[in-house]
């Protein structure tokens, strides 16, 4: 019986890619596909890889014989260096460093309205070039600046302080002085500033007195300090130079639900087996859960992030919208209110958007290739046939329109097969309760309380904990072994034909007879191998004495015979203790045992009550054989029970 406990272990294996790889193996149903996801394990861009081609994919011919591309992608030693992400590199050791651009140092100079000249100069960065008391000097040439002092502009060279010192006066003319326009956009989101040079004599615009100027505007709030001082140092004149920018409000993200499952039923995920070949029978097309099993969790919306506008206006930003959780039948809301949890087990489909989970699975048609094998954590219907090589197996029960065919069936509750079974030799149904089926030919059976069986069991494997019933108009048991606690009870036992072998055994558990009949095989086997081993080992100890020696492989021989002598007993007195505890329950279980036939019985059958054994030698009709006195009697037939016809007639 399949442990359906083991199902219910659902793990989540997640893989980490090591930080120090230098290459990675990469695959995908196309060569492109294979580079990309190469990139994606490396954390690189595809320009950057090189790569070899391990495997050539193929498509196969109508998605049979497909196989991916595998390639060992590389990245460019260069590129794994130094990588650009902003303005950010990345080291070796993967560590974010900021990058610190070359720029030269600078001369800038100002004349303002006190009827100085101030000079500034900045430090180169990086790899930048200083300052040349030269070019410092052309700088105030420039601006006409006739006389200054050489000796202050050299220490200012020097020290490059970032910070304007007066080195000069000029006769200052305000009317001639700079001007700046500031306008503000009509959404009072953006300003732009136009500065007109200043004219002879004029002073320029410092920094102070363009801020003074968005302050005068009313502009307090995105003001780019960066690009006043810029404008400050080295104005752009008759051109609108934005100057500072509000921020738009970020409304927040509506809430949404994570579903756990896969709601696009049409992709199907194909299982590739050890050889790579594809399993084609394993779909994965139903998605079982548990009890208590997260489905769906909702992710809350998100509260905005309010912006704000040049003049320091707040604007409010909108929350995200809230939903409510798509709850279905057969599942329920967490305490917290924001998880969809299972209520049973069973196959969780997202329907009309609500999440459900179905306690029955049903197949339109046949189990074929079109849907796979099937695995179901409730009861399943099927309306046609199961194919031969597929299998059924469920938590609940089964139900079968049609036939089942050399097919694997397993459920843990009971299995109904309309048109019955035709194992061919190979099919297996298990039911952890009962099995009815029209009739049951060349197939293993084992069931956990009845059999019942309306037109015949032929040649087949039949084990029922509790009892065996084939009642109907050709309900016969022909051939075959067949083995039940209680009862077994048929309409006719055996056939003409002496041929085929009838073996109907009662009064005993099956499984218990199936495990003392392994662990007595196991015992004879050992209790063999053992004479054998201790004949040759007898020989190899008298070849011993005799030469005081043995040759090296013989003695190393000895020794294993020795080892395994070991284990055989421990196999031995494990068998001989399991058969003993065995014999002692089959002992102990009070079942009275029967094995009935309303029309006949014919010569060759096999009859077992508990551990007493009839082979039938005469025709019987209507007779029902007990135990007696150690002996198997006959009886006038005994019907079954009325529960069992209530049963058989349904």
């Amino acid at each position: 019986m399949i442990d359906f406990v083991q199902l219910q272990k659902i793990v989540k294996e997640h893989l980490e890619q090591d930080r120090t790889i230098h290459s990675v193996d990469a695959s995908g149903p196309t060569l492109e596909a294979a580079v990309n996801e190469a990139a994606a394990l490396l954390n690189t861009h595809v320009r950057r890889l090189e790569y070899e081609i391990i495997e050539r994919g193929t498509s196969g011919f109508l998605g049979a014989g497909k196989k991916d591309w595998v390639i060992r992608a590389y990245e460019h030693i260069a590129d794994k260096k130094k990588k650009k992400k902003e303005n950010f590199l990345i080291d070796e050791e993967a560590e974010f460093v900021e990058v610190i651009p070359d720029k030269d140092g600078d001369a800038y100079v100002q004349c303002r309205q006190d009827s100085c000249v101030y000079l500034k100069i900045t430090a180169p960065v990086g790899k930048g070039r200083p300052v040349h008391i030269a070019y410092a000097m052309q700088v105030l040439n420039d601006k006409r600046i006739g006389e200054f002092d050489s000796s202050m502009v050299e220490n200012l060279v020097k020290e490059a302080s970032d910070m304007y010192v007066k080195v000069a006066e000029y006769q200052h003319n305000p009317m001639n002085d700079s001007m700046g326009v500031v306008e503000v956009d009509e959404h009072e989101m953006k300003v732009t500033m136009m500065i007109n040079p200043p004219g002879q004599g004029g002073a320029d615009l410092t920094l102070d007195v363009l801020k003074s100027m968005m302050i005068q505007n009313r502009v307090y709030y995105g003001v780019k300090e960066d690009v006043l001082t810029s404008l400050s140092d080295k104005p752009v004149y008759k051109e609108r130079i934005e100057v500072a920018e509000g921020t738009k409000p970020q409304n927040g993200k509506d809430a949404y639900i994570d579903y756990k499952f896969e709601i696009d039923p049409t992709k199907i995920k194909l299982k590739e087996g050890a050889n790579g070949r594809v399993n084609f029978k394993e779909l994965n097309i139903i998605q079982n859960v548990f009890v208590n099993q997260p489905l769906a969790v909702k992710i809350p919306a998100e509260n905005g992030i309010d912006g704000k506008n040049v003049l320091g206006k707040i604007l409010p930003a909108k929350a995200g919208s809230d939903i409510p959780l798509p709850a279905g039948s057969n599942v329920h809301i967490n305490d917290d209110g924001d998880t969809i949890v299972a209520d049973i087990n069973g196959q969780v489909l997202l329907v009309s958007g609500k999440v459900n989970v179905e306690p029955v699975l049903t197949v339109e048609g046949d189990v074929n290739l079109k849907t796979g094998d099937i695995i179901f954590l409730g009861n399943v219907v099927i309306t046609g046939n199961v194919e031969e090589g597929f299998s059924v197996k469920a938590a609940g029960n089964i139900e079968v329109k049609g036939t089942v065919s050399r097919a694997e069936l397993d459920a843990e509750g009971d299995i109904i097969i309309y048109q019955g079974v035709n194992g061919k030799g190979g099919g297996k149904i298990r039911a952890g309760k009962s099995l009815v089926s029209k009739f049951i030919e060349n197939a293993n059976v084992e069931v956990g309380n009845m059999v019942i069986v309306s037109d015949g069991i032929i040649n087949s494997q039949v084990d029922a904990i509790r009892s065996i019933f084939c009642q109907g108009k050709r309900a016969a048991i022909m051939g075959g072994r067949l083995r039940a606690g209680e009862e077994i009870n048929a309409k006719v036992l055996g056939n003409s034909n002496s041929g085929t072998e009838t073996i109907c055994e009662v009064g005993f558990d099956p499984h218990s007879k199936i495990e003392l009949e392994k662990l007595l095989e196991i015992k004879t086997q050992s209790e063999d191998e053992l004479e054998d081993m201790r004949l040759d080992m007898q020989n190899l100890i008298n070849t011993k004495k005799q030469r005081k020696s043995l040759p090296e492989e013989k003695e190393a021989y000895l020794r294993e015979l020795m080892d395994r002598r070991q284990i055989l007993n421990e196999e031995l007195a494990k068998a001989i203790e399991g058969i003993e505890k065995v014999q002692s329950f089959m002992k102990e279980i009070q079942v009275r045992g029967k094995v009935s036939a309303s029309t006949k019985v014919w010569p060759g059958v096999k009859i077992w009550i508990r551990d007493v054994k009839e082979d039938v030698r005469t025709e019987y009709k209507a007779v029902t054989f007990i135990l007696e006195g150690g002996l198997i009697r006959t009886v006038k037939y005994e019907e079954p029970d009325e529960a069992v016809q209530k049963q058989m007639n349904m």
